[in-house]
Parts: C-alpha cells; structure tokens; sequence
C-alpha cells in the first residue's frame, strides 16, 4: 500500500515567497498525513496566471531559485509540482518530480491548452512525444522531456493537466512503460458542472490504465478572471477513493487515499490487450532508490464532500461559491479594505451585494478570526473580525441613488437587502445633478430635450451621474467599486457605459439573467447549505426587472424594451457557444419556445444580432468578470468579435 496525495494550493502570480510558502506547508501537511506520494499543482511554483512575463529571463531564474529552495523540505517524499522552463530557446511547461530531496527530472507538457479562456501556446511550445534531454542548471545536468520515472521500484509518470482531456492521453503509453502511478498537476480553471468530466476522466484512466491517478489543480480567484475550485481526486482500479471539498478560503488542503500497486500490476497482467514496452535510460526513465514506508489500508482519510455536492441544487452551490471565493481572493489580492455597490434595489445590484455579504461570512466561518485577520490585515483588532454581520458591515458599503423616476418600491427593496445582509447603506438623491446636466445641455443647443425625441439620451444621464457619487465612496473607503451588470445585459448592449458599468470588477458579467434570477428565487427560499436564506429577497424577486430610468408612467420594463429573458438568453448562447447563424437561431428559437408567435420571434432575433454587433465596443469595456461556463462574452478571455463589421446585415435581412 502506498499513500497518495494530492494538494491545491491558492497561489498568486509571480510571488515567489509566499507560493514557496503554501507549497512547503502543503508538503508538511501531506508528510503529516503519511503521504509518500504527492501531486501539487501545474505551475504552482511562479502561478498559472503569469501570461506575457513567462517570456521574462527574470521569471525563468525566480522559478529555478524558488525549486531550490523547496527541495529540502522534500526528503522523505516524492512530489511532483509544476513550472516553467527556458530550453534551447523556446519556454515548456513542465511538471518536475522531486524525490528525498533531489530533483530527479522534469516532464515537459506534450498538449497545450489553446482553446476557450486558455492561450497556453502564446506562451508555452508543446514537447515532443518520445523526446528526452538535458538541462544544465548550477553545473548540473537534469534530464528533461517525456520522462517516466522509478522510484524504489515504484513506475510514476505525469499527465499535465491538458494531456487528461485529449483523446490520446499519455498515460496509455505511461502505463505500458509500467507506471504504477499517474500524476495530473493542473490549473483547470471552474466551470458550472466541469467536476463531473474530471472526476470521469480521473477514474476511467485509473482503470484503463490500470494505475492509481492522483490529481491536484489550483484553488480560488488566482490571476483576476478564472476561479480554481481546488479539486482533488485520488482514484484506483477504476474507483474514486477519495475526493477534496473545494471551493475552500484557505491557503492549501492536502487530500490522499492508500493505492495498493500490487493490485493494479495484477489487474494490469490480467488484461488480455495489455502490451507492456519497459522504458529504458535512453528512452527517457530515470530511477532512483527510494523507500516507502510499510502501510495497511487504513480507515484514516481525507475530508469528505459536502453534502451539497450531491443534492438537488448543484449548480446554485457552486455559483455562490465560485463567485463568493473570488471576491473575496480578488479583495485580498487588489489590497482593497472593502466593496462598494450601488444598490439599486433590482436583480443584478441585490445580486452582488449578497454574493459580496456571503463571500465575507463564508469566509469567516472557513478560516475563523486569526486567520481572516491575516489575510485582511486591515480587519486586525476589530470586533467585527469576529462577527459575520459585523463583518459585513465593516467592508461593505451601499448606496441607494434616487431620482424621480425612482420608485419606492425599489427604494423599499434596497433597504431590505442591505439590512438583512448587514450592510451599511447610504441613501441620496441625484435628480438635481440629472437636471443640472439636462440644463446645461438645453441651453446649448437652444431647445428643451423630450422623452418623445431624446429617450435614450435621457435615460443615460441618469445612469451616468450615479458613478461619480459611488468612485468617490469606493476612494474614501479604499474600497472596491463592484460593476452589476449581467451577461445578459452585455449580450445587447442593455447597459450604460460610464454608468451602471462602472467599477474595478463585474462578478456577474459571467452570468445569465435568467439564471440569476432564479438563483435569487433560490437563495430567498433556501441558500447555501451551511448558511441561512434571505427571505428579504422577496421584495426583489416580486419586481419585474426595470431600470427606473423612463418617467413611471411609462411603465418601463427591460424584457418591454429587448425581449423576454429566456428568449435572449437562448440565443445567445446559441450564437456565442453553439456558432448559428442567425435564422438557425431562429429555427432553435421558434421551436424552443411555441408560446411565442413568429413575428416577435423574428422581431427579437433581428433586435438580438442589430445589438450585439452594436455593442461589442462595450463589451471590450466592462470590468474584468469571472468565468463561470462556456458561454462567456468576455473578448478579453473567451469570445473575440469585430468592434466594427457589416451588422450581419445579409443574415439578419433574410429572415
């Protein structure tokens, strides 16, 4: 039996003592719990998230300084952990193995992860299959390239994140070389569901292969846009032995589950289309003694998943807690003392306020005081570091900014969202500046602007002079200003720029309306496991989304001015995720939702695409948002479009 472990690791690019630090605490912790196999995550060592300095000489010596630094603390264990290395002019992407205090070798990743939110081949140049050289480093030759290693007669070989996706993965030929286990160091960024792909293709190369796997990914918001999770997975013959809660506010988690190699040999020998090729020096295998400890499979293990991973309301869970690990890493990590929203008492703004209030509870209840103090030094000492609802009142701020258009049923919503959460709330009028600027504007141009002509214009200024007043909050307070537009939203263009779009960070930019919507419905009734709901909710979720920017007597309603919600929402992601045209979007549509007669349907899709391609220029301007899925409109991260281009003026005229 051999016990293997896997660590995630919530790491920062580029700040070298303290990943240092987080990785030798996760080997303390691994070599606390008998590990004599560790997996810790890819490119852990400088942060996934380095982008363009991984072309920086600098980041290349830090990284190899850093590793020397970390090898002592390795005697008594194997670990495998990633970073970057400069060879023969190109950079690679390698996973080193580390064995009783020496550096054995490293493997260089052979499948880049080029699509999605993922550029590794901007930076990184895929390894050669079969190919194996040296390093010289400090007057030391290290091998390098498709490695497999034996250590004390025990075969290990790396799958690098990546490499577990594709439909060749190595670890077919790992296995023939005689790998008795399979190390996956990754940095596989949260995507609703994406779990149960990892899990999938965790236990099925366990048993393909006939191996133990061990994988290990990053944890929490590492770079600003992409959220790790922090899963960890061991699994053999075929089985999951033992699964990592994630989404946790810590620094690092060790998981691990005893592997019976003996087993695995025998099931290996069993298998009829099993063709074993021993790997030899020349063929990239380096051996070294080592000496693993004598262990019975033992009841001891590892934390369990919570109970929400199974239940009913999956993907709700893991929004809140995606988004609520984010904030707060992207709080911390920007050195903010705070949040600032402007509370408008709608979906999208009560939305974030509570993502906000539930990212600083969670994290209370995960990390206790002491060490939430340490995280956010500006909290040390305070009473409210040992509260929640003082926790949340301390750092965050909101604002409820009225005009007359406003109405006192939003204002009611405003206030109880604030106050069931425990956040301060500050109420003030802007009419005034709207008539200011409305004046002067008149004056200029010699005529008095309308409603009947000037609806757009009107409605912007309103929106407009509401970011002012919230900068200045977030400045006084050193606080982060939170944009609270949706996806949605950004899809048409159904924002104002320099208004409600404002901020440091859009947290729900990723995210569809017509989920949120429900996701309020849900927190209202019910909440997070662990976590009470906020029926206090109600006062929004009865409201039909408005922006309250048109006189009240209009009756002005958002699915009024572009279309029903889940109509908008299904082409989009019909557009963006699926790639249709626009009449096979209305084909998908028309048959989607039968309610709807075929001229609104027409109507919406040619509103749809005359918006999107209008707008992409504001897309290019939102705040930095988290990835939640595959459908993100980010063209910074995900979906590049043409900020100028015909309209889709042929496509759209043919329907």
């Amino acid at each position: 039996m051999i016990r293997l472990g896997a660590a995630s690791l919530n790491q920062t690019p580029l700040d070298w003592d303290g990943n240092t630090a987080r990785i030798v605490s996760a080997i303390g912790l691994a070599k606390g719990g008998g590990v004599s196999v560790l997996c810790l995550p890819e490119l852990c060592v400088t942060g996934y998230g380095c982008e363009d300095t991984f072309h920086a000489e600098f980041v290349h010596e830090a990284a190899w300084l850093q590793l020397g630094r970390i090898l002592p603390h390795t005697k008594g264990i194997i670990v495998g952990l990633g970073l970057p290395v400069f060879h023969d002019g190109a950079v690679f992407d390698a996973a080193a193995l580390l064995c009783d205090g020496a550096l054995l070798g490293l493997a260089a990743k052979r499948f880049l992860a080029g699509d999605g939110i993922h550029y590794e081949p901007r930076w990184f140049k895929p390894w050669s299959v079969g190919a194996s050289d040296t390093l010289e480093r400090a007057g030391e030759k290290v091998p390098f390239g498709d490695l497999y290693f034996q250590c004390g007669g025990v075969g290990i070989g790396f799958e690098i994140c990546e490499e577990a996706w594709v439909s060749n993965r190595p670890g077919a030929a790992l296995a023939r070389k005689g790998a008795d286990i399979i190390l996956n160091p990754s940095a596989s960024p949260f995507a609703f569901g994406k779990i149960e792909t990892r899990r999938r293709f965790v236990t099925e190369g366990s048993r393909a292969f006939g191996v133990a796997y061990g994988y290990a990914n990053l944890l929490g918001n590492e770079a600003g846009r992409v959220i790790y999770d922090g899963t960890c997975l061991i699994a053999s013959e075929g089985r999951l032995l033992a699964s990592a809660p994630r989404f946790s506010f810590q620094d690092c988690a060790v998981t691990w589950a005893d592997v019976d190699v003996s087993l695995n040999r025998m099931n290996r020998a069993r298998c009829a289309s099993f063709s074993p090729q021993p790997a030899s020096t020349e063929q990239g295998c380096v051996s070294r003694p080592f000496s693993f400890p004598e262990r019975r499979a033992s009841p001891e293990a590892s934390p369990a998943p919570p109970a929400w991973e199974s239940g009913a309301s999956v993907k709700e869970e893991e929004f809140t807690r995606a988004v609520s690990l984010g904030l707060f890493d992207y709080l911390r990590k920007s050195a903010s003392q705070g949040f600032v929203v402007s509370l408008s008492g709608g979906a999208d703004s009560s939305a974030v306020t509570c993502l906000s209030a539930l990212a600083l509870k969670m994290s209370l209840a995960d990390l206790g005081p002491e060490k939430l103090a340490a995280k956010l030094p500006h909290i040390a000492g305070l009473d409210a570091a040992n509260d929640a609802r003082g926790l949340v009142g301390k750092l965050l701020s909101c604002v409820y900014q009225a005009t007359e258009n406003s109405s006192d049923a939003s204002r009611a919503a405003a206030r109880a969202v604030a106050k069931s959460v425990g956040a301060g709330l500050m109420e003030w009028e802007v009419g005034g500046i709207v008539a200011s600027y409305v004046g002067t504007v008149e004056r200029a141009l010699g005529r008095t602007l309308t409603w009947e002509a000037d609806d757009i214009s009107l409605q912007n200024i309103q929106a407009r002079v509401r970011a002012p007043g919230a900068w200045l909050l977030a400045n006084l307070r050193q606080s982060l200003l939170l944009a609270t537009s949706d996806r949605s939203e950004a899809a048409v263009g159904y924002a104002t720029m320099d208004g409600d779009t404002c901020g440091g960070l859009a947290p729900i930019a990723g995210i569809d309306k017509t989920f949120l919507i429900d996701w309020l419905n849900w927190l209202e009734k019910k909440g997070p496991e662990g976590l009470s709901p906020i029926p206090e909710l109600q006062a929004v979720t009865c409201q039909r989304p408005t922006p309250e920017l048109r006189p009240p007597s209009s009756g002005q309603a958002a699915e009024t001015d572009l279309m029903p919600y889940p109509v908008l929402d299904a082409m989009e992601r019909a557009f963006i995720r699926d790639k249709r045209s626009p009449a096979e979007v209305l084909r998908q549509v028309t048959s989607q939702f039968p309610r709807h007669g075929e001229d609104d349907l027409k109507a919406w899709v040619r509103r749809f695409f005359a918006l999107w391609c209008r707008n992409q220029w504001k897309r290019e301007r939102y705040a930095p948002s988290f990835h939640l899925d595959d459908e993100n409109l980010d063209p910074k991260s995900w979906c590049r479009f043409p900020i100028l281009s015909s309209g889709l003026k042929t496509e759209i005229g043919g329907l």
